[in-house]
């Protein structure tokens, strides 16, 4: 067990590792105040840092470290198509750019010491039966509110939960990879088109849909930041496909009948 905050005897549980995969942070579906992106941040930049004096404590410290971001590193990217070359622009929504930067600097200096290592900046991740974006989504589209954000074409890049594994897996096992990656399907689509996916699985015809200031007066009122719905980013996966990973599950329709299925709402 560990704090996330502090070294203590899990120390010893790295030395020797194969590999360490770095997965910690606060979920970002908050309200975008100063506190929460300020927790947001500390709860990222803080354990990436503890696990990195963790490291240089080790005889033997693991070979590699596989440590997660976002691609929300990007901002709001219109309809630019975005792979591991676009740099990011530092313009954003705080509770996505500032706070992704934060962590991937963080995660740079920690691991110093470390011999290989592979930044992975995820999609939004489909499947389980805990996936809070599939059952939210889920329950506006029965509550008939499943209709387009703000404009509809706002790009969303996701994942298949097996898909997001996988490229895990990848990491851990090919002494080959190394530095950013993407995790993200090759096929994004709309907030239109996922949003009429979603009722067409669930039986729904009609969804209201959300002007851009009706969703920035009623984010705040769910516990969320409209942010999260009226940015997007149209990201592909270049190095993933270079390298010859097959996604299992490319189009949205098919991850989406599979996450609703895992949360048992279909």
């Amino acid at each position: 067990m560990w704090d996330a905050e502090s070294i203590g005897p899990w120390v010893s549980e790295l030395d020797g590792a194969d590999a360490i995969v770095h997965l910690t942070g606060r979920r970002v579906d908050v309200r975008g105040t100063k506190r929460n992106i300020d927790e947001l941040i500390s709860s990222r930049v803080q354990p990436v840092r503890v696990v990195g004096e963790a490291i240089e404590r080790c005889a033997t410290p693991p070979r590699v470290w596989v440590q997660s971001s976002s691609l929300a590193v990007y901002g709001d990217g219109g309809d630019a198509v975005l792979d591991e070359h676009s740099t990011p622009t530092g313009i954003g929504p705080r509770e996505m750019v500032t706070v992704c930067l934060a962590w991937e600097g963080a995660f740079h200096q920690a691991s110093a010491a470390v011999e290989r290592t592979v930044l992975l900046r995820m999609g939004i991740g489909l499947g389980g039966r805990n996936d809070p974006a599939t059952a939210k989504l889920a329950q506006l589209v029965r509550f008939g509110l499943g209709g387009r954000v703000g404009s509809g074409r706002q790009w969303v890049s996701w994942v298949g939960l097996d898909d997001l594994l996988a490229a895990m897996i990848l990491a851990i096992d090919d002494d080959t990879m190394t530095g950013t990656y993407h995790v993200t399907s090759p096929n994004p689509v709309t907030n239109a088109e996922m949003m009429s996916t979603y009722r067409r699985l669930l039986g729904r015809r009609i969804g209201l849909p959300s002007p851009a200031w009706l969703a920035r007066i009623g984010a705040p009122i769910l516990g969320s930041s409209a942010s999260l719905a009226l940015t997007g980013r149209r990201v592909v996966p270049t190095r993933l496909l270079e390298r010859g990973f097959t996604f299992e599950l490319p189009d949205f329709e098919s991850a989406a009948r599979r996450a609703l299925g895992a949360c048992g709402l279909l």
